[in-house]
């Protein structure tokens, strides 16, 4: 490691991608978003500027995300994005090359983990590296993972949920399902297509769900006003829609998620399902915090759920612990020196 080297920890999310820097914190975070040209494949614009233009785009631009379920779909375009958000978060005075660290979700082959150094080394950085991001989420909800006991990790993001028994740093059982948040904010543009004869985007369906939408039947419920293109007449209409239809609406997706929680369960060695059971499943992810989600978790597994502090932020925190302690988690990443 270089003295001046400056330290990044990159959060490459499906939706989101969050930058850390030590010291600083997170000084970054939009849309993993890119605006492309289709004729000659230029890139237009990356991460907020590209959002807006999602749903929103002549048919000469096309705003699309290069991570396709947590992994990278478009090594070139992913390449561009990183040495955007890494040019971004140093300042453009910046001589030295920094040491960067990606979060990849726990499924990934190492393949597919070898092209994120790849790309990470491409877009500028001096050393990549690479760590799963249940264990990055774990460092950053304040578990300490080198102990020989185990914690339990649901990292809910937009494209996938990662599920993680964790003990003395490393990864016991663990499953990844591309059953995540995009997932229910379809299921909710499903519903009110069926239900209301309405077309509504992908940010209107996001919009619901963070509004009104909940994992649980309430009695109270919130209403939420939408607006989008009626079907038949094809002229724009709005419709009300209440929390406990939006319930019913994302059940087979919270379903899956669930799903994926309990299988880890039952592949988990009795030592380590007993101390799983005494401190419960710490949820982090911004899908996580769907009103009542660690209480669905509850009913389904009879394990005690709690949300992390920051939930979304969790993984971006662990990439800053990690890079201030790099020898300590040495043996938990694949790394690449450029």
């Amino acid at each position: 490691m270089s003295f001046f080297a400056p330290r990044l920890g990159i959060d490459l999310g499906t939706t989101t991608t969050l930058v850390f820097v030590p010291g600083r914190g997170i000084v970054l975070n939009e849309p993993s978003v890119v605006a492309v040209s289709v004729g000659d494949k230029k890139i237009l614009a990356i991460g907020a500027d590209a959002k807006e233009m999602i749903g929103r785009t002549p048919e000469s631009i096309i705003a699309y995300r290069p991570m396709k379920d947590g992994v990278i779909a478009d090594y070139r375009v992913t390449e561009a994005m990183l040495r955007y958000y890494i040019r971004k978060a140093l300042g453009s005075w910046n001589l030295f090359k920094p040491d960067v660290i990606v979060s990849v979700p726990a499924g990934v082959s190492s393949t597919e983990r070898r092209a994120v150094v790849e790309a990470g080394i491409k877009a500028g950085a001096r050393n990549a590296y690479v760590i799963k991001e249940p264990i990055l989420a774990a460092i950053g909800a304040g578990i300490p993972i080198h102990e020989p006991r185990g914690h339990m990790i649901a990292d809910v993001g937009g494209g996938t949920i990662d599920v993680a028994v964790i003990s003395l740093g490393g990864i016991v059982a663990s499953t990844s399902v591309k059953c995540a948040g995009n997932r229910i904010d379809q299921a909710i543009a499903d519903y009110i297509k069926k239900t209301y004869n309405l077309a509504i985007g992908d940010k209107t369906a996001e919009d619901v769900k963070i509004q009104i939408g909940s994992a649980v039947p309430v009695e109270e419920e919130l209403t939420m006003a939408i607006k989008g293109r009626d079907l038949l007449s094809g002229l724009p209409r709005t419709a009300n829609v209440s929390t406990n239809e939006i319930v019913r609406a994302i059940a087979r997706e919270l379903r899956e998620m669930i799903k994926a929680i309990r299988n880890v369960l039952q592949e988990t060695p009795p030592e380590l399902a007993a101390d799983i059971i005494d401190k419960g499943i710490i949820m982090t992810g911004g899908t996580s915090q769907l009103r009542h989600f660690p209480e669905l978790v509850f009913r389904r597994t009879g394990v005690h759920a709690v949300l992390a502090d920051e939930a979304q932020f969790c993984v971006a925190k662990g990439t800053g612990i990690a890079l201030e302690h790099l020898e300590t988690y040495k043996k938990t990443m694949t790394t690449k020196r450029g």
